[in-house]
Formats: structure tokens, C-alpha cells, sequence
């Protein structure tokens, strides 16, 4: 081979076994990935690594996840869901918002909507959030068995018992029934809220809950097997799954802090 005898040596392993340039951060990146049960891409699984003091780029995080096929894969064709509208029950409020999804401070802003979640075993489950445009937090929630006015009142009157004193707050809904019976404007007259309206048949006028429900069934629900787990079962972990979002599910946006860590490290809670 016309080389030295030493330098056949030095790299006689080097090409036998080259070694792993990410092998210092390989086990860590493999287990938050799973710690998020295949949901976090890399971005959110170095904003991780970071809070657990390893200094690694982007850059080698997504490397290390593209060698080890993890791979965050959302459903992208989906059913036509449930819906809530119900007639011209009432005269709708103006659209205020005009999908100017921007809040300068906590309770200025909420948006509600309910979704539908649909089980193997032919049960459904329900869930009416109240998400506040400040940060994305789910300030309340409620989740039944019944897409019914209780579910969207009673998710409302969670979210007021939390406000504070004096807080002037819009809610922002679709044309939905349940926005337009006497007792949701009831609740709202009662605190001093002020409903806004998507129009009618407009999906986008409320798109910034439609992706708050979009990124919950992505990361939560979708690509996960419910097969024999009951509607009971199911309510549990949407719960406990909802109070991470609001408390441990971190973002870039709020400079890879979670919701209330937002609010908190900002005086807000």
C-alpha cells in the first residue's frame, strides 16, 4: 500500500468502524423523540436538549433523527367533521376580529370552538376549549359525551371564574347553536363579555382554533390506537393531555417556554 507500517495502524480502525461525530447526543435525541410520543420535531426535541444543558445545533439534531427514521407524520387528508351550526337560532354578532389573531396581553382575546373525537368502538367524545390569542393557552375546557349547549357553557363559565377583575375580553366563536341560545349570551352579558362571529360557513374566521385542534389531534390523537379504549378512558387522557399543553408543551414562539412558564415568567401568573 506504500504507506508506513504506524500509519496503516492509525487508520486501520478509523475505516473499519468510522466513528459517530453526534454519538455524544444520538441516545438523548432517541429518547425525548420518544418521551413525545412521535410528535416533536426537531426543533421542539433540540429546544429540549437545551433545557436539559447539551449544546448541540439544529443542524445535528435533525441528523440525528433522519438516521434514526424518527419521523413526525401528520395525517393530511382527513373527514369532513362534526359541526355545530344549527340554523339562524339568533341574530349573529359583527365579526370583531377578522382573523387578527393577536392578543397584547392575557384575556383580551379568547376563541372557542367544539371538535369531535371518534373512537374504533363507534363512541364519540367531545371537547369545547376556551384558547386565549395572548399565547395559545387553553384557559378552560370542557369535554362530554354531548356537543350540547352544558359542554360550551360550562367550558365558558371555567374560563371566567379565572379571569381577572376588570378584564375587558372578546370571545370569538363560529355561527354554531350553542354561541347563539340565551344562555350563552346570557354568560357573556353577565361578565362582561363581548361575542364576535365568524361568518357564516367561513372556517377561517376562526382558523387560529381550528389549528389549536389541529395540532392537538395531530400531536394527541391521530396515528395512535384507541382500539378497546373507552370514552371514560379516553376523557382521562385528553384531560391530563390538555393540562400539558398548557403547562409543559413548549414553543418557539414564546422563546421554547410553555404557555403558563409564558405567563409566569412575564408576571401574568
Amino acid at each position: 500500500m506504500r504507506i508506513s507500517k504506524s500509519s496503516y495502524e492509525y487508520w486501520r480502525p478509523r475505516v473499519a468502524a468510522p466513528r459517530d461525530r453526534d454519538a455524544d447526543i444520538r441516545d438523548r435525541v432517541v429518547r425525548i423523540f420518544r418521551e413525545g410520543s412521535g410528535c416533536w420535531g426537531y426543533r421542539t426535541v433540540w429546544a429540549r436538549l437545551r433545557r436539559e444543558g447539551v449544546r448541540a445545533s439544529e443542524k445535528r439534531v435533525a441528523r440525528v433523527m433522519r438516521e434514526e427514521g424518527l419521523e413526525v407524520v401528520y395525517n393530511k387528508r382527513r373527514a369532513r367533521g362534526y359541526s355545530s351550526y344549527a340554523g339562524e337560532v339568533s341574530k349573529a354578532p359583527e365579526n370583531l376580529v377578522n382573523r387578527r389573531f393577536r392578543a397584547d396581553e392575557p384575556n383580551r382575546l379568547w376563541l372557542t370552538d367544539i371538535t369531535e373525537f371518534r373512537l374504533p368502538g363507534g363512541e364519540k367524545v367531545y371537547l369545547s376549549p376556551i384558547v386565549d390569542c395572548f399565547d395559545g393557552m387553553p384557559v378552560a375546557w370542557s369535554i362530554g359525551l354531548h356537543p350540547d349547549k352544558r359542554l360550551a357553557n360550562s367550558s365558558l363559565l371555567k374560563a371566567c371564574a379565572a379571569r381577572p377583575a376588570g378584564a375587558r375580553t372578546t370571545i370569538h366563536s363560529d355561527r354554531g347553536g350553542h354561541y347563539r341560545w340565551p344562555e350563552w349570551i346570557g354568560i357573556c352579558e353577565e361578565n362582561g363579555l363581548v361575542r364576535s362571529m365568524s361568518a357564516k360557513g367561513c372556517s377561517p374566521d376562526n382558523s387560529a382554533c381550528e389549528g389549536f385542534f389541529g395540532r392537538l389531534k395531530n400531536e394527541f390523537f391521530r396515528y395512535r390506537d384507541w382500539e378497546g379504549v373507552t370514552a371514560e378512558e379516553f376523557m382521562g387522557r385528553l384531560e391530563a393531555y390538555l393540562v400539558y399543553y398548557r403547562d409543559g408543551r413548549i414553543k418557539k414562539s414564546l422563546g421554547w417556554l410553555s404557555p403558563m412558564e409564558y405567563r409566569r415568567k412575564l408576571g401574568y401568573a
